[in-house]
């Protein structure tokens, strides 16, 4: 497996990330409007899995799937699980605006992990880029930023969440395959969720299952993309880059939902792609050895 670090490519892989993750956030929001959350993730694991199978038969079938590390599979995914569902419960509470800025406190967090635990160095250009991309957050949704409220609160443990599951992909991604990290995703998930969902199964409306096979198919694939973007690049690189969903999330807003786009929302993109942008700085290289 090609593990040759790369920014471009890094920055390839998670533009599909936030293709994917824009779309999860407004199918999400129209989903939970007649569907039980526990629902929506069973569903989302169970279809998740059909989709990825020929992926895993393409790669060589079950056998490769087998893992020496279980035990951080099953952490880090129900971590993610409990994540995602406070994620999902918080576009019921706010505004989707505010669930997506909120959760880009995650990278404190990835950060801090990525360094403690990883050995991943901390330079100023990535420090320049989470401080820029925090204050463009606030900035954004600074009229409501002084209010917390039980959705609020939701949603930052969820980034919490986020961050730490985040930071154990970047150390299963150094042994094992990406496929395989997404099928233990399904798995555990989908087990975690299976008593939970039973007990609150209602059938929802037929037209709802069109959005719930976005979310599966969205919610899947995203993190395929994550993870090969985690192969070319130190957390503290690739997290950053998913600022950019906040002005991308914005403009959704305004295009679908006729949500207006104000000076505020325009100055924080700009500092979000500024911090980007210095995050994406090459460091200098090497000075080549003399030929002898």
């Amino acid at each position: 497996m090609d593990r040759t670090p790369s920014k471009t490519l890094a920055a390839l892989w998670m533009a599909g990330w936030l293709a994917l993750m824009l779309i999860i956030a407004i199918a999400g929001r129209e989903a939970t409007r007649e569907m039980n959350v526990f629902q929506l993730m069973e569903a989302r694991s169970v279809l998740g899995f059909l989709m990825l199978y020929p992926l895993i038969r393409a790669g060589g079938g079950f056998r490769t799937m087998k893992t020496k590390r279980l035990p951080q599979h099953v952490a880090r995914n129900l971590i993610h699980y409990g994540a995602q569902l406070g994620w999902f419960f918080a576009l019921t509470l706010i505004p989707i605006g505010q669930v997506v800025a909120i959760e880009f406190t995650m990278p404190i967090w990835t950060a801090i992990l990525a360094a403690a635990f990883l050995g991943e160095r901390i330079t100023r250009w990535k420090i320049a880029a989470i401080v820029l991309g925090i204050v463009g957050v606030f900035v954004i949704v600074r009229p409501a930023a002084g209010e917390a409220n039980p959705g609020q609160l939701i949603a930052l443990a969820a980034a919490v969440g986020f961050g730490i599951s985040i930071a154990m992909v970047k150390s299963l991604t150094r042994t094992e395959q990406t496929l395989a990290i997404l099928f233990w995703m399904l798995v555990v998930q989908s087990a975690a969720g299976f008593l939970p969902a039973l007990y609150t199964w209602t059938w929802p409306p037929v037209h709802i299952w069109g959005w719930v096979v976005v979310i599966a198919f969205c919610g899947t694939f995203s993190h395929y993309c994550m993870a090969r973007a985690m192969l070319y690049a130190d957390a503290t690189v690739v997290i950053p880059m998913d600022f950019l969903r906040v002005p991308l999330t914005a403009a959704a807003g305004w295009l679908i939902y006729s949500e207006r786009l104000d000076v505020f929302t325009v100055l924080g993109a700009a500092l979000i792609l500024t911090g980007n942008l210095l995050n994406l700085k090459s460091a200098p290289s090497p000075p080549k050895r003399a030929q002898g």
